[in-house]
């Protein structure tokens, strides 16, 4: 999850960067205008949505979380790896080609180390 967060705003840095510091600029709220203009807004609209305002900031604090409850022995209920996965499943089937099937591996994780520890089986602790 930290890896593909942080390789997708790694990414966009890399390839949006005129429209990221633009920001810096302009001022933040010129990252997302409120009406449209012939210098070309929807393409910086595009880069906030995404960069900051995609799924990967929060697949990056998620991604800590489970990390943080794992280096404590707690394990994150399968629910959530379930609902990564499946999310994951289903903007890789909608957003072709995507690394967005990558994050089925974090999903598939999540669910095994939640029923190895309802099973009573040693955890091993992984990277989410």
């Amino acid at each position: 999850m930290l890896v593909l967060g942080g390789g997708h705003l790694a990414l966009l840095t890399f390839f949006a960067w005129e429209d990221i510091a633009g920001w810096a600029d302009r001022g933040m709220w010129a990252a997302v205008p409120l009406a449209l203009a012939d210098d070309g807004p929807v393409r910086n609209d595009v880069t906030f949505w995404a960069g900051p305002g995609s799924f990967a900031v929060p697949l990056i604090l998620l991604g800590c979380l489970i990390w943080h409850l794992a280096g404590r022995g707690v394990a994150v209920p399968a629910g959530i790896g379930w609902g990564v996965g499946a999310w994951c499943a289903l903007g890789g089937v909608l957003l072709v080609p995507s690394p967005f099937f990558a994050g089925t591996i974090a999903g598939a994780l999540v669910v095994l180390a939640a029923s190895a520890d309802r099973c009573g089986q040693p955890r091993h602790h992984t990277i989410a």
